[in-house]
């Protein structure tokens, strides 16, 4: 699978030739949404919370006698039938991890880069040396590069992009991802996937069966 690499400029610097077996397969929709399925479950919290009777603060003491009075007995004012009282059968705190195999999940991430790379929704960028982090300089090469309207996930390799992640954190329409911690997920919550030259070699060496 061959790819054009350019430059913050727009301009065509080389070509790169990318596995087949990870950018050109034929995508599979239904590992795909298993992946993603299985990626949100794993997102969420699962910290919502109630008491039960033996959680609610007071109710330690009998409030009145068992026999004698011509009312219902009552052993706790934190009874759940009482206004105050503890929740029956509440929401507890509990987990929504789901864990993918990790075929399954290689062949999502697969699905979805060969998905993109079909769609002409890949673009291999040569480097991303800025000369300065500040945001406009950013949405000056997004415009150059006709992606200021787009959602993009763009897709780093080691750890040399302080300048870049300062220039894109206030830009609601850009993510950036590790590529070698990208997920299924991550991949397909774009418009555009923006790779460096690295990045793709850290993609082959992830997803290589």
């Amino acid at each position: 699978m061959k790819f054009s690499i350019i430059n913050i400029k727009g301009d065509k610097v080389s070509d790169i030739t990318a596995d087949k077996n990870i950018f050109a397969i034929k995508p599979n929709n239904g590992v795909v949404r298993q992946a993603i399925l299985s990626e949100l479950n794993n997102m969420r919290q699962g910290t919502h919370s109630s008491k039960n009777r033996a959680l609610v603060k007071g109710g330690g003491k009998k409030p009145w006698k068992q026999k004698g009075r011509g009312v219902a007995r009552a052993g706790t004012i934190r009874s759940p039938l009482w206004r105050g009282g503890g929740t029956v059968f509440g929401p507890e705190p509990h987990t929504y991890s789901h864990k993918l195999p990790k075929k399954l999940s290689k062949l999502a991430r697969k699905s979805v880069l060969s998905a993109k790379a079909l769609n002409d929704e890949i673009i291999i960028l040569e480097d991303y040396n800025l000369d300065s982090h500040k945001t406009s300089q950013f949405v000056a090469i997004l415009k150059i590069l006709k992606l200021d309207n787009k959602k993009l996930t763009i897709l780093y390799s080691g750890s040399e992009v302080d300048k870049l992640e300062m220039a894109a954190r206030n830009l609601h329409n850009v993510s950036l991802v590790d590529s070698k911690k990208a997920s299924a997920y991550d991949l397909i919550d774009c418009e555009v996937l923006v790779i460096d030259k690295n990045s793709i070699k850290d993609l082959e060496h992830t997803l290589r069966d």
